[in-house]
């Protein structure tokens, strides 16, 4: 019990880092300093990173250890809480985007500042950060959707980054968990998450960020108003969050797929 707790903190700080990453081009855009913001962001994202390192053999000792024990029969529903709590973590990134742009964009004019990375730790340390902060907090609300602009984004890009979301949320959950069907081809299932993952960072790559990065461009150009990167901020986040409800649809039928899939190899 202790190990899924752990795992279900784990997995809310990852995906709320996620969410949070969206926000680095609005911030990017405020300041104008858009690879700037890039680069600071990549030093938290290792915070999310970390924990997937601890997360994922955290979720296969569980998995081994019901098997051992004969009661693998309630890992799905374990599983369904893992998955919830990537909807939370979104969510509660979600809630926090407006404050996070408002602390990085601080973050990216004081690194300018500071020179490096180091110095600007520093300035941090010794400086109160915990009541700056407080100064920076947003409080969240329907009022801040007001004013965007659905219609200068193609729902295209709702769509597909919701599909792509939903297939990431379960790639490695779903090989995991398929690996407990099959548990004399756990290994072989598992390794496929390596492709389920990959198929849906492809889709990324080359559908969703380019037109991300073109929004963005043309922001920092004057060609699009700041509203319509708003507008694309809102609608990744969105569709991270349905994309996350809808992995818990469906979950297992694509742990049957990699069940399949692994007898199939086997």
């Amino acid at each position: 019990m202790e190990r899924l707790i752990i795992v279900i903190i784990f997995t809310a700080t990852i995906h709320m880092v996620d969410t949070l990453s969206y926000s680095v081009r609005l911030a990017g855009i405020r300041t104008k300093r858009l690879a700037m913001a890039i680069s600071l962001f990549n030093i938290i994202v290792l915070i999310s990173r970390t924990a997937n390192m601890i997360q994922a053999p955290l979720l296969g000792s569980i998995v081994d250890k019901a098997i051992n024990q004969g009661s693998s029969a309630f890992l799905l529903h374990d599983f369904r809480w893992i998955i919830a709590s990537a909807t939370l973590g979104s969510m509660l990134g979600a809630a926090l985007i407006p404050s996070f742009v408002v602390i990085f964009s601080k973050g990216i004019i004081n690194l300018e500042k500071a020179g490096s990375i180091p110095q600007l730790m520093g300035m941090v340390i010794f400086q109160q950060p915990i009541a700056k902060i407080k100064k920076s907090l947003v409080k969240p609300g329907l009022s801040l959707l007001k004013g965007l602009k659905p219609e200068k984004i193609p729902p295209t890009f709702l769509v597909l980054n919701l599909i792509i979301t939903s297939i990431s949320t379960i790639g490695v959950l779903a090989a995991i968990y398929a690996g407990a069907l099959v548990p004399h081809y756990r290994i072989t299932a598992s390794q496929l998450s390596g492709i389920i993952n990959g198929a849906a960072t492809i889709l990324l790559a080359v559908v969703v960020d380019p037109q991300a990065a073109i929004i963005t461009d043309q922001t920092l150009q004057g060609l699009r108003e700041s509203q319509e990167a708003n507008t694309m901020v809102a609608f990744l986040v969105g569709g991270k969050i349905l994309g996350t409800l809808l992995s818990q649809v469906v979950f297992l039928w694509a742990a049957k797929t990699v069940v399949l899939i692994t007898k199939i190899i086997a």
